[in-house]
């Protein structure tokens, strides 16, 4: 029948235009998708560097050395998630630092003075939660422009997620990844460990545009 073998030509046409996406796609994400998650703003001088959690070092060690060039003149660590057990400790009323304690003590090692560090009692489990945290302290503080420091591929959705929580505040998000991060975004599929972090970043990445993320 003519109006069957229009629609088999339409089906088979629509099955290799798919196909063909498909391939385009893997292509442009083994050889761009990395990149693409680095997506970093150009530096301008801020009120604050606000470093998430996530990495002992990489992440501080960045935000040391934008300190030092005189990028701003306050680091805020994010206070990253505390355990319940932590909170048991505490109300025991044992002396117990949290990672970020820890690590205020490790940068003012490395010559930041404690004026120059902040940071917060709170806990926050995930990136929109940090950025509602930097929210509440740029409305609280008048801040115009913090940098924001975090890993090579976690830029862009961190991005995002930053421009959300802080708008109609007047502030400036600006994204900065860390040098000390040894990922490869230009070669990612070579290391397994590149591999994971940047599929679990797509979808995470896909989830946001799609308002399905908090």
């Amino acid at each position: 029948m003519p109006g069957a073998s229009r629609l088999g030509t339409l089906g088979r046409r629509a099955v290799t235009g798919a196909a063909l996406a498909f391939v385009v796609g893997g292509v442009w994400l083994l050889f761009e998708g990395g990149r693409f998650l680095q997506h970093e703003d150009p530096l301008e001088h801020a009120d604050a560097i606000f470093v998430l959690a996530g990495t002992r070092l990489v992440r501080p060690l960045e935000a040391v050395d934008l300190y030092k060039a005189g990028w701003a003149p306050l680091i805020v660590l994010s206070p990253g998630r505390l355990e319940p057990s932590e909170r048991l400790i505490r109300d025991k009323g044992i002396a117990f630092p949290s990672e970020s304690e820890l690590l205020r003590s490790t940068l003012m090692h490395l010559g930041v003075p404690a004026s120059a560090l902040a940071i917060s009692d709170e806990s926050v489990d995930n990136t929109a939660s940090e950025a509602n945290l930097l929210r509440a302290m740029v409305i609280a503080r008048h801040w115009h422009r913090v940098i924001i420091v975090t890993s090579k591929y976690h830029v862009r959705r961190a991005g995002f997620a930053f421009r959300r929580g802080l708008e109609h505040t007047g502030a400036q998000p600006i994204m900065r990844a860390s040098r000390y991060d040894i990922s490869d975004p230009a070669n990612w599929w070579r290391n397994r460990a590149d591999v994971r972090y940047v599929l679990s970043e797509w979808q995470k990445l896909v989830l946001y545009w799609l308002g399905l993320a908090a």
